[in-house]
């Protein structure tokens, strides 16, 4: 009898233990907090440009390079994704031809290459845009923070060299 008594109450216990786990986490983890709303509003200033405290003008000006940037990219689109399913069919062909024609292959090369040439370009371009509009100071802590991210990315890929040596011997 003790034992069956026993055993109902910490099966009982459990049940609401786990009930009562569950239901706070549910009503915790799907509020956002007053933080994370005042990060996501409309139209903020997200990721490195969050940190260097950019006046309104400056966030208004860099919001403009970018839009006119995303502009340019929206409008071409269409264009774009047609170029590459020619260049795709084009690779395909090559591919796919009993001898290759390297006269064909230089040609899509020279074109990839170009392609790769204009978006450097407009990148380093809008990079430039924005430099214009930050302080001395700004640039400064930018620059830091790029440092910071490629040391952050150099670490983690000898990090993952590593783990891959560790299981090649399996």
């Amino acid at each position: 009898m003790k034992k069956l008594l026993l055993g109902s109450v910490l099966a009982a216990s459990s049940i609401f233990t786990v009930t009562a786990c569950t239901s706070v986490n549910a009503t915790t983890d799907t509020t956002p907090t007053a933080q994370m709303q005042k990060n996501h509003k409309d139209g903020a200033m997200r990721g490195p440009m969050s940190k260097l405290d950019l006046t309104a003008t400056q966030q208004a000006q860099i919001k403009a390079i970018m839009q006119n940037k995303r502009g340019d990219r929206t409008a071409d689109r269409a264009e774009h994704k047609a170029e590459r399913a020619q260049m795709d069919q084009q690779i395909q062909a090559l591919t796919n031809a009993s001898t290759l024609n390297t006269a064909a292959l230089n040609r899509l090369a020279d074109q990839r290459a170009a392609k790769e040439k204009q978006r450097f370009i407009e990148r380093v371009q809008t990079q430039h845009a924005i430099a214009q509009v930050l302080t001395a100071e700004q640039r400064a802590k930018m620059e830091q923070m790029k440092s910071e991210r490629q040391e952050k990315g150099r670490k983690h890929s000898k990090d993952r060299k590593g783990h891959d040596k560790q299981h090649q011997g399996m």
